[in-house]
């Protein structure tokens, strides 16, 4: 019978520095190349905005690409917004956040494995560690994807489009085009 190898978050120091991303999800070992252009763009974007409004309301921070170490599960998101009564007590000795955040956003990259990677796999733990809200970014068809917290987990309550305005309970008076995010 074959038993395959259960990854765990000390198993990525024996990786190599090679410029992927390396991430563990119920403890299968995931590999991501650099992301596209456009997809950095969208980041981009998204943190100038989610960054002016954090600093002008004072009720959390906006980070990219955190570690964000669970218990046997090692992710690294696209962008995250905390809150600053959770960041309080969500960082380790090391400075990686060790408890989910309230905002979760992944970019999608290319590739049908990555979308389902995203799309069920990171919202299923997303559901189970107690994010609040989960966005998925379709940049090629200029596409945001709105998973709130309810009784059931994260589902999906909202898909905007270029012509939408992205707001959110979490984030009190934070509105964004869709189009000047996604573009």
């Amino acid at each position: 019978m074959y038993q395959s190898t259960r990854w765990k978050s000390a198993d990525l120091e024996l990786l190599p520095d090679n410029g992927n991303r390396y991430e563990i999800i119920d403890g299968e070992l995931l590999v991501t190349r650099a992301p596209h252009w456009q997809h950095q763009r969208v980041i981009t974007r998204l943190i100038q905005s989610l960054g002016m409004w954090s600093s002008q309301s004072k009720l959390g921070e906006v980070v990219t690409t955190p570690g964000i170490v669970f218990p046997d599960d090692d992710v690294i998101p696209d962008l995250v917004w905390i809150s600053n009564d959770r960041l309080a007590r969500s960082l380790d000795e090391s400075g990686h956040l060790v408890a989910a955040p309230e905002l979760v956003v992944e970019v999608l990259s290319a590739g049908s494995d990555n979308e389902r990677r995203d799309r069920e796999v990171k919202r299923k733990l997303y559901t189970i560690r107690g994010v609040q809200e989960y966005w998925v970014i379709d940049w090629k068809i200029q596409q945001i994807e709105v998973f709130r917290r309810d009784s059931n987990g994260l589902p999906l309550i909202a898909t905007l489009f270029c012509q939408d305005v992205l707001n959110s309970p979490l984030l009190p008076n934070f509105e964004q085009s869709v189009a000047e995010v996604s573009s």
